[in-house]
């Protein structure tokens, strides 16, 4: 597990931020939100991404817009989270028609790929580092082709113009945040990113020092890609830079099969979001391969058989209904979501009213599950799911002045991804999202087996909730591999039935129940917490990190908005005040 120091969990930003949040609840109901005058905001893990994105809605930018210019400064000063190289899952809701669209941008694995290509030589999965450094890991990238897609339809400003903040940064350069400083000093040896002589140079000192906080870090190469990019959204797929990451991905001791024509061939995919009823809202999410779409409405689905005390989140009986509500939709979850265009994932059986009914009758109010066990709605026979998804990603949430609002996770999978550096950026390692091995310790087949073509299983869950009139109430998701569903359940729950602020249900402490063993992160945890669930038969484990990075806006029934920034990274939630 990850550890993250205390000195920078609650970096100065959070300071500015309460500022921020008092201006936004005072701010006067917009008289015609529909018509470009409401307020706005931006809520995402760096300061310079908020302001990025802040700039291209002050300049007349829909929340599409104003996403791709945070996604490209995010790639730039949070490269070991996302960035070009990566893919991402984004929820739109458009103000003018009332709906909302998904537009899936998840790596694909390359036309060579095998079901067994995470196996060596003896038929055993692969170690972690050999399989995330592996050219295997590498899938065709596709989070700035989807941006490319949505922004088509949904943007207001001309492309190329949203790639000005993030070359700007790049080229007059940023100060190493803390965060960053933090991850290269503890991990940049330690998962061999210094192997790779392009993020060698540029990570490391010329004496193998890892770059400090506060250093002037520059980027030129990156920013020559993002104006490749603000000519063609197909850049990585086609031209230049397509064949610098085929050739960075074909060297090594372990070689990946990527070619030019799997970039070439590679669309992103408009989609329906995964909407269901929670008490009196429509929460809504992304469909498979992302799981978010299904998990998040399977625990609230079976939470909807329980009443929540008034104590909320200081009632140890209010978190057991939360932590084995998890551990049921995560043993669903484990066992059946991968890529819908390969397997037949029984999406409408697992989230049939009637079958998470009887998912709660195995619920006791006073005593923990001793195994929480996947059910089967309609007779599928998948194996035991064996996937490792590593802590890495990035989230961040945008409400624009006409009502839009855009919800994206976006990730380029572990720490430093692949560690492969090509035009500035680097590339994922999201192949190793699928089970590395393919079947589990029966033999039988597992649904998110890789497979050529196929889109390895996601835990992003951008998240948008509707109110009874279908209209966005609250914006949310988070970074953190299979945790991303705790995390973002977490912060509906605080909104929806303890009745927290967007800030205060981020601060929760981070509570993981995926199988026998909860995980519960250790800031802003109240001591009596841990004994009275162990007294109910939870085994806990209590943790120093659980690194959620929680971005959320709140739009309240007036029109204004409250904004939530995760006190674990580095993040902010600013507001555009309406215009006069």
């Amino acid at each position: 597990m990850i550890q993250f120091p205390l000195r920078w969990l609650y970096p100065i930003v959070t300071a500015t931020l309460v500022l921020v949040l008092a201006a936004c609840a005072a701010q006067p109901a917009p008289k015609q939100i529909s018509g470009g005058t409401g307020p706005a905001m931006v809520a995402a893990a760096n300061p310079h991404a908020v302001r990025a994105g802040i700039k291209i809605l002050q300049e007349g930018g829909s929340a599409v817009d104003a996403a791709v210019a945070v996604q490209t400064v995010l790639g730039l000063v949070e490269p070991q989270s996302s960035g070009l190289g990566g893919g991402a899952f984004m929820l739109v809701y458009d103000a003018t028609t009332g709906k909302l669209r998904v537009f899936d941008g998840r790596e694909t694995a390359p036309s060579g790929a095998s079901s067994d290509m995470f196996l060596d030589d003896d038929g055993k999965p692969l170690g972690y580092v050999d399989a995330v450094n592996s050219g295997y890991a590498v899938g065709v990238p596709g989070a700035m082709a989807m941006l490319g897609m949505a922004q088509e339809k949904y943007g207001k400003l001309d492309w190329a113009g949203l790639f000005n903040p993030a070359i700007e940064l790049a080229e007059n350069g940023f100060e190493v945040s803390p965060r960053l400083a933090f991850l290269l000093e503890n991990y940049g040896h330690r998962l061999a990113l210094d192997n790779n002589a392009g993020a060698g140079n540029y990570f490391f000192l010329p004496n193998g020092s890892p770059l400090p906080e506060g250093f002037l870090l520059k980027n030129p190469a990156y920013a020559q890609s993002l104006r490749q990019l603000s000519e063609n959204p197909r850049a990585l797929l086609e031209g230049e830079l397509a064949h610098k990451i085929v050739a960075a991905v074909s060297i090594g001791s372990r070689p990946g099969s990527l070619s030019l024509q799997d970039l070439k061939n590679y669309q992103p995919r408009e989609r329906d979001p995964v909407c269901r009823p929670y008490r009196k809202v429509q929460v809504c999410s992304a469909p498979p391969p992302s799981s978010g779409g299904h998990a998040i409405n399977s625990i609230l689905g079976i939470l909807s058989h329980f009443t929540f005390s008034e104590d909320g989140a200081n009632d140890p009986a209010n978190w057991h209904l939360f932590i084995e509500a998890q551990r049921l939709a995560y043993a669903d979850r484990d066992k059946f979501i991968a890529d819908d265009s390969f397997v037949d994932v029984p999406l409408e059986g697992l989230l049939d009213a009637k079958y998470l009914a009887e998912r709660a009758k195995l619920i006791s109010p006073e005593m923990a599950m001793k195994h929480a066990k996947a059910g089967n709605p309609d007779g599928m026979a998948f194996g035991r799911d064996n996937t490792q998804e590593p802590e890495g990603t990035t989230h961040f949430s945008i409400v624009d002045k006409w009502g839009n609002a855009v919800s994206m996770t976006t990730t380029v999978e572990s720490l430093f991804g692949n560690k492969r550096f090509v035009g500035g950026f680097l590339l994922n390692n999201q192949l190793t999202d699928f089970a590395r091995n393919p079947v589990d310790e029966h033999g039988v087949e597992l649904a998110n087996a890789p497979a050529p073509g196929k889109r390895p299983r996601s835990s992003m869950s951008p998240t948008i909730v509707l109110n009874e009139h279908k209209k966005p109430v609250l914006i949310t998701g988070s970074p953190g591999g299979n945790s991303i569903i705790a995390y973002t359940a977490k912060t509906l729950v605080g909104v929806l039935d303890w009745d927290l602020t967007p800030q205060q249900a981020v601060a929760l402490p981070n509570v993981i129940a995926r199988g026998d063993i909860t995980r519960i992160g250790s800031l802003n945890l109240d001591p009596a917490l841990i004994p009275a669930l162990e007294n109910m038969g939870h085994v806990i484990k209590p943790t120093a990190g659980e690194n959620s990075g929680l971005h959320v806006i709140q739009i309240l029934p007036d029109g204004s908005l409250l904004g939530g920034a995760d006190p674990r990274r580095e993040g902010q939630a600013l507001q555009v005040n309406p215009e006069p």
